[in-house]
């Protein structure tokens, strides 16, 4: 296919965004609105921080598990069930406010959540070449973004003004998108052989999964310290800004500037290389993070110029980070390892979110949100070294084609 044909032209990229689009929206409507469903029902700050724990913590734990699951089962009906694991629950939740129910909960929305992510990315991979790889990620990017960019900020605001029951029923989303999974994975075929599944399954030994698994956790932790900034954000921003228009105006800001930056930075990793575009948005999430926390330190409200900045930027490193991180964790591994790839990369995006909601969680319920964003953006900060490192070429070689 041409390179001048819009990237959605390529088989079943236009079935990946809709089941995307439908499986997120049920996720993000979620992230604000749980936690603050747990709170009326007495939860405290480190209680609400749980809930988005819990729920990313399952996450990991099935992202680590799909990509056998692809194998055994196939495409679609792993894809098939994490829609309606990912869906179901939410309409459930209606039914207690109670902390211990949100929780378990939030535990089978996870194991759902897990599956989309880790074949939604993998599905990337398997679906366009190396040549446009990063423009078909900003394009995944793209309907993922777009339901965080209006579903997440609009989720507290649907939850007090329209009812927790409207936000609920909407959580449902991600069962309508089982049609369009159903058509993906009727182009993708049958899933490739998980290497997790047998370790020497290369005959090159530079080629096992732990030579692969050691190649993945650069871009992984520069990926979890990013993701750890921004789940702090996602998980807190309506209790730390008092002004509710303002809280939803800075998520919005924040998702817009992420899913552009996930988006159009896919386009530059094509044309330059991933690898030269990752350390200056290390550093910019520092700076984000510190304007957030100055911002929010203003005894009588916050600095909007300042809050709104911060977002903006941390916006544009996050999604930027994403984009970059899964183009060269794809690139460290040969295809026949991009489940792996996919798992690991999910594994540090959803492991930075969690640890961001819970310990970021717990260190302002001991000191001030003040203090842990900036822990949060200093731990981004750490990662510098990570991204300035240039790793060595992948082996090649018989076992390495594709």
């Amino acid at each position: 296919m041409s390179a001048r044909e819009p990237i959605w032209r390529e088989p079943g990229m236009a079935a990946l965004a809709t089941m995307t689009c439908a499986g997120f929206s049920g996720y993000a409507l979620l992230l604000t609105v749980a936690p603050l469903w747990a709170t009326e029902g007495g939860a405290t700050t480190s209680g609400a921080g749980l809930v988005n724990g819990v729920l990313l913590g399952f996450t990991v734990l099935t992202q680590l598990l799909v990509p056998r699951a692809l194998r055994r089962f196939g495409w679609g009906p792993v894809l098939a069930a994490g829609l309606a694991l990912l869906g179901v629950p939410g309409v459930a939740m209606a039914l207690s406010d109670e902390l211990g129910v949100v929780l378990a909960l939030s535990a089978v929305r996870g194991v759902g959540f897990g599956i989309l992510t880790v074949t939604g990315s993998a599905a990337v991979a398997a679906l366009v070449g190396p040549s446009r790889r990063g423009e078909a990620i900003g394009a995944y990017g793209l309907a993922v973004a777009a339901p965080n960019l209006v579903l997440l900020p609009a989720g507290p605001w649907i939850a007090e003004s329209l009812g927790y029951w409207v936000a609920f029923a909407l959580s449902a989303l991600p069962v309508a998108g089982i049609p369009a999974a159903l058509r993906l994975a009727s182009t993708l075929g049958p899933a490739e052989q998980d290497p997790l599944a047998d370790p020497t399954a290369s005959t090159d030994p530079r080629e096992t999964t732990y030579a692969a698994l050691r190649r993945l956790l650069r871009p992984m932790l520069l990926l979890l310290a990013v993701t750890l900034a921004g789940g702090a954000l996602l998980t807190f921003t309506p209790q730390v800004v008092d002004s509710a228009p303002l809280a939803a105006g800075g998520l919005l800001l924040m998702g817009l500037t992420a899913a552009l930056g996930r988006w159009r930075i896919g386009v530059l990793a094509d044309r330059h290389g991933a690898e030269r575009l990752l350390w200056p948005l290390v550093p910019l999430t520092g700076v984000a993070m510190a304007l957030v926390a100055w911002s929010v330190a203003a005894p009588g409200g916050a600095r909007v110029g300042a809050f709104l900045t911060g977002m903006l930027l941390l916006g544009l490193s996050y999604g930027g980070l994403q984009n970059l991180t899964l183009v060269v964790s794809f690139a460290a591994v040969p295809r026949r390892q991009h489940h792996l790839a996919s798992a690991v990369w999910n594994v540090g995006f959803d492991a930075g979110t969690a640890i961001g909601s819970v310990a970021v969680g717990v260190i302002a319920e001991l000191t001030s949100f003040v203090t842990a964003f900036l822990v949060a953006g200093a731990v981004a900060v750490a990662t510098l070294p990570l991204a300035l490192r240039r790793p060595a070429p992948r082996p090649s070689g018989r076992s390495a084609g594709r």
